[in-house]
């Protein structure tokens, strides 16, 4: 029971330590770089942060920082699985949350990416007229939203677990059948994880 208490939070810490400049970097570059290329589209798309005229792209620092997320939510809620369901649903949160907002990013955002960008430089590769601009890039506001609140669930879960004095009692062992079934979701995960990382 102690070393799974040690594990969990640890794992726990990590997830506020990363979680924290997280969000914060979410929130900048929500307000800060999408507020700037985002302004008054399709001019203003020139000003987002990709191609020559940035030498750093943003995914640099929110690809491992993700990750980070990634293993220390999955980490904690592994390590504490067995404790009641009135602490284990906060473990929940960081892992699953941070897991759905990166197939959020893969499935609306790298297209909607490569679309403004494409749109804004005057690509052979654009595929969307000035019109469809503007209400795209409303639609990756609205959605980033979705992401800084994901974001701020992912970073409060895991800083309120550790307030919380640790439980003492356990959940019986999970049916194998159960056992089975998370395990094929964790290999799930780590699959997504590996395509993810493939593909940037």
């Amino acid at each position: 029971m102690a070393n799974r208490e040690t594990i969990t939070r640890a794992f726990l810490w990590l997830a506020v330590l990363v979680g924290g400049p997280l969000l914060g970097a979410k929130l900048f570059d929500l307000v800060v770089l999408a507020g700037a290329w985002g302004a008054d589209p399709p001019a203003s798309l020139a000003m987002m942060p990709y191609g020559k005229a940035w030498p750093v792209d943003t995914g640099v620092f929110f690809i491992p920082f993700s990750a980070a997320m990634l293993i220390a939510g999955f980490g904690a809620l592994v390590a504490g699985w067995r404790t009641p369901w009135r602490y284990r649903w906060q473990l929940c949160l960081p892992s699953i949350g941070i897991l759905l907002l990166l197939i959020l990013t893969v499935v609306a955002f790298w297209p909607m990416n490569a679309a403004l960008y494409y749109h804004g430089i005057g690509s052979s590769k654009d595929t969307i007229t000035d019109p469809q601009s503007v209400a795209m890039a409303k639609r990756w506001v609205t959605l980033d939203w979705v992401r800084v609140a994901g974001a701020a669930v992912a970073f409060v879960a895991p800083l309120r677990a550790l307030t919380l004095p640790w439980p003492r009692e356990t959940t019986p062992e999970d049916p194998p059948l159960v056992r089975a079934i998370l395990a094929c979701a964790l290999l799930g995960v780590v699959a997504f994880v590996v395509w993810f990382v493939s593909n940037l």
